[in-house]
């Protein structure tokens, strides 16, 4: 417990003065009671007033109950008197964002009240000392104070069902709870709550098992102010009815859910996460647009050996690629789950032309009823969605996600899962909400006013809170152990403590073959490191943002080189602004805001620069001659007002050119190459952007189809876009998705005018060749990467000691990147036109195109050439060349 000392405290000049006597209406929870003994709370004292804490378990704390009965919810309930304080450094560490906050000590005398008054309302309330008049009240939010009465007992609890000798008992974490009973056959049985641990369990018979329940729990709810009775489902739910009606009780060890050879299961060498080559894929996409699949738009998708999905998956293992990351397969809140409840457009859409509005309008007029989402909407975290099973209504999902883990791991890949911990689809009192349901106001994080914090773009959750901590860990654990998930990838991550990231990170290593049936040493972590919000800066807590997680282990995705090479960022109103691999000052396009050639110029030898600290693998230490001619560090190089570089390792940062968020690669070069551009100079483009990722220090992440030229018909934001504009297209006969129509106007309307123009261009229509010779020169390039040694540095020493970039300084040539390597020189020729890269210190030494592109299926970079007299290596357009050393 973190106490609090009563000292005389002064009035902080930020709070409010008390108000006049008048009506008081609890509103909002602007009070915090953080732990048994203190409260905090924005208000003004003065020698005429006193503070305290009213309870009623029915509500009516200030005196009367929600059916108007005068005095009535007084007499029910008490008080906790209240003394101004100071906190203590203990607290002020714990809670940086209330520091300066006025606090109040928790009368020694009326402690023990705690744990009765957080089971119903609870107000903080300021009286006029003369008479007792209030004059303010607000209510209190409590996280604070139920960790400190209830984690030291909860954090060891097994919640969820749980299996022993044959009997289930379930149990759930509900402290503030008047009373719960279970809801299973027919019957409503009461369930007993441990004082210590705040956990509500009940055992039950052997024939229990598989069948439906939920829990009814009798809460006091802020957001009503009543109590209320809530019928949930169980948050630890390990299966599920459709759409997610009720839980069921299930053991998932048990035999009958293991499909033939689970136990036996031989995975893929682990890779480790700095040489991870990583295909971003969401499971609908995959197949069901194949028509060579036998279960479209299923998990069962990649057991079909023979489709092209799967053909094309097992190329890119062949070729280097390691794992497959797949975008949220968790219980989703968004999707119904049975496939005739589906809504499907009403539309033929590909009678439309390229340029019309309206494929558009059929796809969005049946958005929230058809079975596509992104899925980053989170009702149950730790069981397989629905949507994606031959049945949902039952533990076909569990057999089936199994059977997608073994049918990728024959392929030659290790599968990661996309987790998103970070918020849930609903909040209140809302039917699809659970968790706060159960615990009103602790699982989510609330604001200064009480009201829940939405930066993440829904109901943000609280994993700084102990229970909510707890959960994200056993989740995990739970999917790395009864699904054999390979690694984890954290939406928003930067939302998370760095502790619990770590904690995750401690309890998966802590799984071994022998008793749990997989190494959890070799399961990668990775994450979205982005710091915004109320969390921002460090301000609740350390966050597991890119700079903090340098040196974990844990990496982050590193937007820097992502934005240098790509052109402009991800907000940009005119997407026209270009990049490295985009056409800046060599290939110009006609937009005004690219600036004049001097800006332009000045602009691409600064996005050299940040994509060399990328080669690098972003790291803070890098040393190297930027394009001013100046000896700087990774972390001295400007992005956008941050540093650069902020790795301490080779894997503490992760390259990627796109992902499922933004404009596909393809559809944003479509936006930024010049109009005249061809579509096998867009091919080349396309491959020179990945390559800047492939071949750099640490993990590497591809959106899946980028290597095919992958459209969603310049879609920046696909998420509820249906299959039209996501499907990904195997056979190039189908072409790769680009003119299927104006993207959704919810997120690109603004953009229209730049697109119509484009949609209906011939030029930006590739054929097979384009691209089938995009995915084998992109192939070619993750061979090299992944056989060649010096892409596997493992530590920030032995990066600077073997990457090096010969020609950076005053005179390097703008769009031309040259990269010495160990015994490798790599030439990034982003230009129009072929180039010459004369290094002198090599004169006399003996190069020649790498083995893998030279016997490629690309014809241009087999015209590379170099001149050992001058050591000058001359590189076509659009062009990656890679040289080995003679011996």
């Amino acid at each position: 417990m973190l106490g609090a000392v009563a000292v005389p405290a002064a009035t902080p000049a930020q709070a409010a003065p008390p108000p006049a006597p008048g009506p008081v209406t609890p509103t909002a929870a602007e009070a915090q009671w953080i732990d048994r003994s203190t409260v905090v709370w924005k208000t003004a004292t003065d020698g005429d007033t006193t503070e305290e804490l009213r309870y009623a378990p029915d509500g009516g704390a200030l005196g009367e109950t929600a059916d108007g009965d005068a005095d009535a919810g007084a007499r029910a309930g008490g008080t906790l008197r209240l003394a101004p304080t100071r906190l203590t450094e203990a607290q002020r560490a714990k809670y940086p964002h209330l520091k300066d906050y006025p606090a109040f000590a928790v009368d020694p005398r009326d402690r023990h009240l705690a744990a009765t008054a957080l089971r119903g309302q609870v107000l903080a309330v300021q009286r006029r000392a003369s008479d007792g008049e209030p004059l303010r009240a607000t209510g209190v939010q409590i996280p604070g104070v139920l960790d400190d009465l209830y984690a030291g007992a909860a954090r060891r609890a097994e919640l969820g069902p749980v299996f022993r000798h044959g009997r289930p008992t379930l149990s759930v974490w509900a402290p503030t709870a008047q009373r719960v009973s279970l809801e299973i056959d027919g019957r409503t049985i009461p369930m007993r709550r441990a004082a210590d641990s705040g956990v509500w369990s009940v055992t039950g018979q052997r024939d229990w098992r598989g069948k439906p329940y939920r829990y009814q729990v009798r809460v006091y709810a802020p957001t009503v102010q009543r109590v209320v009775t809530n019928k949930v489902t169980d948050p630890y739910s390990t299966a599920l009815t459709a759409d997610s009606a009720r839980s069921l009780v299930v053991d998932l060890n048990d035999p009958k859910l293991a499909p033939k050879g689970w136990s036996r299961l031989k995975k893929p060498k682990a890779v480790p996460l700095r040489d991870a080559q990583i295909q971003e894929l969401h499971i609908r996409d995959f197949s069901i647009a194949d028509r060579t699949s036998s279960h479209p738009g299923g998990y069962l998708a990649f057991t079909d050996r023979a489709s092209d999905g799967t053909r094309h998956l097992r190329k890119l293992a062949a070729s280097g690629t390691s794992y497959v990351h797949l975008l949220p397969a968790f219980d989703i809140g968004t999707i119904p789950e049975r496939r005739a409840d589906q809504a499907e457009p009403d539309c033929d859409l590909a009678a439309s032309p390229a340029d019309s509005e309206r494929q558009q309008e059929c796809v969005a007029a049946t958005a929230a009823k058809d079975g596509y989402n992104w899925g980053y909407d989170p009702l149950h975290y730790t069981v397989p969605e629905g949507s994606y099973a031959t049945d949902p209504d039952g533990t076909a999902r569990t057999v089936e996600f199994r059977r997608m883990v073994q049918g990728l791991n024959g392929s030659g890949l290790r599968t990661v899962m996309d987790v998103v911990y970070n918020h849930t689809v609903a909040s209140g009192q809302d039917e699809k909400s659970v968790l706060d349901r159960i615990v009103p106001g602790y699982y989510q994080r609330l604001l200064a006013d009480g009201s829940v914090a939405t930066s993440t773009c829904c109901a943000n959750t609280a994993p700084e809170n102990a229970m909510m901590g707890k959960l994200v860990v056993d989740s995990v654990v739970t999917w790395a152990r009864q699904y054999k998930v390979d690694g984890f990838r954290f939406d928003l991550m930067g939302h998370h403590p760095k502790a619990n990231i770590l904690a995750v990170r401690k309890a998966l290593d802590a799984l071994t073959p022998e008793r749990d049936g997989v190494d959890g040493k070799k399961i990668v972590l990775y994450g979205e490191g982005w710091d915004f919000g109320e969390v921002a800066g460090d301000a609740r807590f350390e966050q597991a943002t890119q700079r903090n997680m340098a040196g974990t282990g844990i990496a982050t995705f590193s937007d820097r080189a992502r934005d240098a090479v790509r052109g402009g960022g991800p907000f940009d109103e005119d997407p026209r602004l270009q990049g490295f691999a985009s056409g800046l000052y060599t290939d110009p396009n006609d937009a005004p805001g690219n600036g004049s050639p001097a800006d332009q110029r000045a602009r691409l030898l600064h996005d050299q620069d940040l994509i060399k600290v990328g080669l690098s693998g972003n790291l803070a230490s890098y040393s190297f001659t930027d394009s001013r001619g100046r000896t700087v560090k990774g972390s001295e190089v400007d992005y956008n007002g941050s540093p650069a570089g902020y790795a301490a390792a080779p894997g503490d940062a992760l390259a990627y050119a796109d992902a499922h968020d933004n404009e596909s690669l393809y559809d944003a070069l479509a936006f930024k190459l010049p109009r005249r551009t061809s579509p096998g100079d867009r091919a080349r483009m396309q491959v020179l952007a990945m390559a800047t990722a492939t071949l750099s220090q640490g993990p590497t992440l591809s959106q899946a189809g980028s290597d095919l030229l992958r459209s969603k018909s310049l879609d920046r934001n696909s998420y509820d876009s249906g299959d039209w504009f996501n499907a990904l297209h195997w056979d190039c006969r189908d072409g790769n998705g680009f003119g299927r129509g104006l993207p959704p106007a919810a997120d690109n309307k603004p953009k229209w005018k730049y697109a119509t123009p484009l949609l209906t261009d011939p030029a930006l229509r590739p054929g097979c060749h384009e691209i089938s010779g995009a995915s084998a020169g992109y192939r070619d390039l993750l061979r090299i990467r992944t056989t060649e040694p010096a892409f596997s540095q493992t530590t920030a020493a032995g990066v600077q000691s073997a990457l090096s970039f010969p020609l950076s300084g005053k005179d390097e040539t703008p769009g031309v990147i040259t990269m010495r390597l160990g015994r490798l020189v790599v030439v990034f020729n982003a230009t129009p036109e072929r180039r010459t890269q004369t290094v002198t210190g090599l004169a006399g030494t003996r190069y020649a195109l790498h083995r893998v592109q030279a016997g490629g299926a690309d014809e241009v970079v087999k015209t590379s050439t170099y001149d050992s007299d001058a050591g000058t290596f001359s590189v076509p357009a659009r062009t990656v060349a890679v040289f080995t050393r003679g011996s």
